[in-house]
């Protein structure tokens, strides 16, 4: 078992390597926010992951039902937060993922556009 720094106790490891595959073969190796398919490319294999939908530090248990496979941005973004139902986290997310690229097209383009001209 882990040991949890801040408070010295030891913690159950999330998931084993066992339990993690089994989810995403369930799940067919895709995440289940955004739908990245972890099949597609090795980059897309090495982000994929297995969330909890009602997070560890939120009491979820390791559940099969509570257990998604899903790629470490939308793990990110989703975060320790609760929702109502997995769909309203999935919208959640992809809400988010839509703001963020959004962000980075503008920044970018200002960038090049910077380049271009500079």
């Amino acid at each position: 078992m882990p040991l949890h720094l801040s408070t010295l106790h030891f913690v159950a490891a999330p998931v084993t390597l066992q339990e993690g595959i089994k989810i995403l073969e369930r799940d067919d190796y895709k995440c289940r926010y955004c739908g990245l398919d972890g099949r597609a490319s090795f980059e897309n294999a090495l982000v994929m992951s297995v969330d909890f939908v009602v997070p560890r530090a939120r009491k979820g248990k390791k559940d099969v039902n509570n257990l998604v496979a899903c790629c470490r941005p939308c793990n990110m973004i989703k975060g320790t937060d609760v929702y109502k139902s997995f769909e309203d986290a999935k919208a959640y997310v992809l809400k988010q993922r839509e703001e963020l690229r959004k962000n980075w097209q503008e920044k970018t383009a200002a960038t090049r556009a910077k380049s271009a001209t500079g």
